[in-house]
């Protein structure tokens, strides 16, 4: 049983910086993938970047390459969403959550989901 908990949104200019934050209360695996998503209002939800645990392996939308940067910190049991160069279009609520499946961008293959956090990209 893990519990995700995402924080660091916030009000940002657009060009600006924001790290995200998703804390685990649980005990992770070297098998355990968190992926990050996103939604805005009217808006399915959105695949954005996902890491594995143990190896540290990463993928990410084309959407945010070269812009956005998935990372975890093991001692912290914590992954961050490091986001450069955002743009009006970034904004939304940003969730994390767990994969239910090895290979898998789709939400409904995701579980465990925290709060959300929200991030608001002005032009």
């Amino acid at each position: 049983q893990v519990q995700l908990v995402e924080s660091g949104g916030g009000l940002v200019q657009a060009g600006g910086s924001l790290r995200l934050s998703c804390a685990a209360s649980g005990r992770t695996f070297s098998t355990t993938v968190i992926g990050w998503f996103r939604q805005a209002p009217g808006k399915e939800r959105e695949f954005v970047a996902r890491i594995n645990w143990g190896g540290g392996s990463t993928f990410y939308a084309d959407s945010v390459k070269g812009r956005f940067t998935i990372s975890r910190d093991n001692a912290k049991n914590t992954v961050y969403l490091q986001m450069n160069s955002l743009k009006p279009e970034d904004t939304a609520v940003y969730s994390c959550a767990l994969a239910r499946r090895p290979y898998s961008n789709y939400p409904t293959d995701f579980g465990s989901w925290g709060q959300g956090t929200q991030v608001t990209v002005s032009s």
